[in-house]
């Protein structure tokens, strides 16, 4: 439940996606990321955590080695079984944001990264997060806002025609600027906001670019021909060591009443 695939794919995108958010988890800045998130929510010895879209697992064996009781829940039972395989001794199951099977305040500290966006209601998994956080629990929310992709281009108009394109495919786009609001608006207190910017130069990164740009064309967004001839300045960018990705990743952090 960590990320979105492209539109059209299926049953088989799942590999695929794994591999994605391996590629994620390794991105610059990531697992400072995902360190700061165990910050933010205090986690010690003892704390209760559940990561909801844990997709393979990472971050319940990361809190877990830091001593806390950590489970995962994702929808995707594929990558609940890749999870498990991946982190024997950790507890997953297969469960939705808005309906996860547990008591209410079973858990001190919620995690949900790279998740919301996905959610045709998020204001449902606040609610079910503030269910199941215990009184003084804490909440993290990361994730992207996709309208804000910054990539270095020839064609400006061109570039932000096809980061609105892809933007659209996702079903909340925009979710991630609203997370402050959620928080406030489920009863949560101390809501703070944090940005950190992955910045992705290499040019092994070259086709999260080339695949905004066939989005864009499904979409019919922009014609092949153009998105022929941007993808070949991104090419050459990336061969040239000019190759430039920015995407802001919002953080929010708040206490359960």
């Amino acid at each position: 439940m960590s990320t979105t695939p492209a539109a059209g794919s299926g049953r088989d995108h799942r590999p695929a996606l794994l591999a994605v958010l391996d590629a994620v988890d390794r991105a610059p800045g990531a697992a400072s990321l995902r360190d700061r998130s165990y910050e933010l929510l205090g986690v010690t010895a003892g704390t209760r955590l559940l990561d909801v879209g844990c997709g393979g697992g990472l971050a319940v064996a990361e809190a877990g080695a830091l001593g806390a009781l950590a489970a995962g829940v994702d929808r995707d039972g594929e990558m609940i079984a890749a999870a498990r395989r991946r982190h024997p001794g950790h507890a997953f199951a297969v469960a939705e944001a808005t309906a996860l099977p547990y008591e209410d305040g079973a858990w001190d500290a919620y995690r949900a990264d790279k998740v919301l966006h996905e959610l045709p209601d998020p204001a449902a998994a606040l609610a079910e997060a503030r269910r199941v956080l215990a009184p003084g629990g804490r909440a993290v929310l990361t994730g992207q806002d996709w309208d804000t992709c910054v990539l270095d281009a020839e064609d400006g108009a061109l570039t932000r025609r096809i980061v609105h394109a892809r933007a659209d495919l996702v079903t909340g786009p925009r979710v991630a600027r609203r997370f402050r609001g959620l928080l406030l608006d489920h009863g949560f207190e101390d809501v703070a906001v944090e940005v950190s910017t992955a910045v992705l130069t290499d040019a092994h990164w070259l086709p999260l670019a080339t695949g905004l740009a066939e989005s864009a064309v499904r979409t019919g967004a922009i014609t092949p021909e153009q998105a022929a001839a941007w993808t070949a300045d991104q090419a050459a960018r990336a061969a040239g060591d000019r190759f430039f990705l920015a995407v802001p990743v919002f953080t929010a952090s708040g206490t359960r009443a």
